[in-house]
């Protein structure tokens, strides 16, 4: 009751911040019945210092997997990319020639997603790397409910394995829920990866 009240009153004070009243539907309930998955590549793993090169994200609806309406953006950099990073996420600077800009590529983002539920693993990376941006172009962070697969996936395995040590690497969580890797890694297979392991984590649960 108590943690409700606080996030309504976090929420409120979050949109109290919007800059362009043009985004307020980030805002309204989501009566769309989908959920989003999204996944980011980054120059690097530090919020303040790295920048965001894609963001991927596909969308379910009814427990399945909408691939016809996947999102995909590349976005301009100001730094070097790194020969580690690019080991990574195997984005060079050549791939990023016809990149949009930061601004373009969020709002596109943010109209993509509107106010459905995010998921994604690692969740509060890829937001906070979102938020970097929706803070200095619209005063807000991201005010979507968001639900992280590695905790789903801690949850129901912790029964199994009472005090146990239990592995939360994306291969790992692949592997046990029986779901094929797709092999490239990018933001959209990733994302689309992520929506098969939350379906199979909370099929029957619904």
């Amino acid at each position: 009751m108590l943690s409700s009240f606080i996030s309504k009153l976090k929420a409120k004070a979050n949109r109290s911040k919007l800059k362009d009243r043009s985004f307020e539907f980030l805002f309204e309930e989501d009566r769309s019945g989908e959920y989003v998955v999204i996944d980011t590549e980054t120059t690097g793993l530090d919020i303040k210092e790295d920048e965001i090169l894609s963001i991927g994200a596909v969308k379910i609806k009814d427990n399945k997997i909408l691939t016809s309406q996947t999102f995909e953006v590349f976005l301009k950099n100001s730094k070097e990319i790194s020969s580690n990073s690019i080991k990574i996420h195997r984005i060079r600077p050549f791939d990023l020639k016809d990149a949009k800009t930061t601004k373009e590529g969020i709002v596109e983002f943010l109209k993509f997603i509107g106010s459905r539920p995010l998921i994604g693993y690692y969740l509060e990376f890829d937001v906070g790397m979102i938020n970097k941006y929706t803070k200095d172009m619209l005063g807000i962070t991201l005010p979507n409910r968001m639900i992280e697969v590695s905790e789903i996936y801690f949850d129901k395995s912790i029964s199994l394995i009472p005090q146990g040590n239990i592995d939360l690497r994306f291969d790992t969580i692949l592997k046990n829920c029986n779901i094929p890797n797709m092999g490239a890694h990018n933001a959209v297979n990733d994302a689309i990866m992520t929506a098969m392991i939350y379906l199979k984590l909370t099929k029957g649960s619904k």
